[in-house]
């Protein structure tokens, strides 16, 4: 039995199906999620063919040691902005096999919000290795733990569709 909703599996299925016919393999490069990205590409059969890997970088150290973030763009920035999620996924492309990558960091609560970052902040980037790239600033707002990170499961899977697009 899948853990995801299905919508989640729906768009997974799609994606799995149009990838696997176009050739296309996917990294993701994930924080906040810690995984669940490339868990709901995996809940499909055939996936083989499209997930190339998945990068847990919960912490700081594990985005600069297996993605390439940059110490500066953590120290000026933080871990949650656009600018850490744009090195992310460059990192994950560019470290991978994959043609597409998608990267996601936020946060999920309960705790961890401030005034200008506040829980339900997550900052999603798709990049095709063709050049297309795509970053999102979504504020799902304190709706529970659970549902920030399948919502940004879903977004992710989205917008890797977005960034496929030929």
């Amino acid at each position: 039995m899948s853990h995801f909703p299905e919508e989640i599996l729906t768009l997974a299925r799609d994606i799995v199906t149009d990838f696997t016919a176009r050739g296309l393999m996917v990294a993701t490069a994930e924080s906040c999620t810690g995984g669940l990205i490339a868990g709901a590409l995996t809940e499909i059969p055939g996936s083989s063919a499209v997930v190339d890997r998945g990068f847990v970088t919960y912490t700081n150290t594990a985005k600069m040691e297996m993605l390439g973030v940059q110490e500066r763009t953590l120290a000026q920035f933080g871990a949650v902005s656009k600018e850490t999620a744009l090195q992310m996924v460059h990192g994950a492309l560019f470290r991978s096999h994959a043609d597409l990558a998608v990267a996601v960091t936020g946060i999920a609560g309960p705790g961890g919000g401030s005034a200008d970052k506040p829980v339900g902040l997550v900052h999603l980037a798709a990049k095709a290795r063709t050049g297309s790239l795509i970053h999102r600033e979504m504020r799902y707002g304190d709706i529970g733990r659970d549902k920030i990170r399948l919502a940004t499961v879903q977004t992710a899977l989205e917008m890797l569709v977005s960034v496929a697009q030929p």
